[in-house]
């Protein structure tokens, strides 16, 4: 029996162990080749695009200084690790447990690996799948002859049974619920890439695949009414779950194979995920799912890459320094 690619060798190019041995200057050289590519590591001025950069830095991190606008920068500057405070080589590491971790990696269990607090961790884990969502961001599925799977997820709004059964009350209708509800709506090329977004009910998806998925593309749905409006854009296959799993060429379980990613990153890491930050996490698994064939090297080397290509965090530059909104 041929051996399952994760079991292989060429799953396993980069390990915590080989980051860790790194000392500073050899993971600035790491973070350097990975931001600026094109120039093999060598400094690029962030703020005018100049190439001659001279090194002003007075010991510890290194620092340049742009011949063109004589403003001074750092290789983290403008990233996504601008103002950091923990060692480059910790950053890396944190990268490899990341990418790493199939399912996720809860901020706890990041915190204690990295030896930093929770909030530290927290905000940390959310830049980097900050990162990964950057990798979506405006992007199209689907296009002539390409088969799109859709399909929905509701996650949250968990209600706790009374304990006696005579208290009990049905938790499917609207009014014993809490409105945390949310769906994940997720949109999946057949062998590309997935798309996601959080709604209140499948049937607020439609302006969102409409706007996603081009013109030409089958897409593959369950027998939800919420579909019934795409009809008049696309070609559709429709498959009865009651019935069958996959029918007559329409089946949607590369959808389903995404929300079981998320459901085990929900049960079995997280537990809890707030509806503020699903989408985030949505788009975390839908990275992890995309990529599950490329060996934790590329992963770790794309998402370095997508951490120095994604400008200063919005939301969580400084989030413990000023009072969250």
């Amino acid at each position: 029996m041929a051996q399952h690619f994760l079991l292989s060798a060429a799953s396993r190019t980069i390990s915590l162990k080989a980051v860790l041995r790194m000392d500073n200057a050899e993971a600035w050289a790491t973070f350097r080749r990975l931001r600026w590519p094109e120039t093999q590591g060598e400094p690029v001025c962030p703020h005018c695009g100049g190439c001659i950069c001279y090194d002003v830095a007075r010991g510890g991190s290194p620092r340049y200084r742009c011949r063109a606008c004589r403003r001074d920068f750092s290789p983290t500057s403008g990233t996504l690790f601008a103002y950091h405070k923990l060692h480059v080589r910790d950053y890396l590491a944190a990268i490899v447990i990341f990418v790493n971790a199939v399912k996720g990696i809860s901020s706890l269990q990041l915190a204690r690996d990295l030896g930093v607090s929770a909030k530290a961790a927290w905000v940390l884990g959310h830049k980097l799948r900050e990162a990964m969502a950057s990798e979506m961001k405006g992007a199209m599925v689907g296009g002539a002859g390409a088969v799109v799977e859709v399909d929905g997820c509701y996650v949250g709004g968990h209600i706790r049974p009374e304990n006696r059964k005579e208290d009990r009350k049905d938790r499917r209708l609207a009014q014993h619920q809490t409105g945390k509800r949310r769906v994940v709506v997720a949109v999946r090329e057949r062998d590309g890439r997935t798309l996601t977004s959080v709604f209140r009910s499948e049937e607020e998806s439609a302006a969102f695949i409409r706007a996603r998925v081009e013109r030409g593309s089958t897409i593959h749905a369950d027998e939800a009414a919420s579909w019934d409006d795409l009809r008049a854009r696309y070609a559709m296959k429709r498959i009865n779950h009651k019935e069958a799993f996959s029918f007559a060429d329409a089946c949607t379980n590369q959808a389903e194979s995404f929300f079981a990613r998320l459901r085990r990153a929900e049960w079995g890491q997280h537990h809890h995920i707030s509806g503020l930050y699903l989408h985030r996490y949505a788009a975390e698994m839908a990275w992890r799912e995309d990529h599950r064939r490329d060996a934790n090297g590329t992963l770790f080397s794309r998402l370095v890459a997508r951490v120095a290509a994604c400008a200063q965090s919005v939301d969580f530059t400084g989030r413990w320094q000023r009072r969250a909104g």
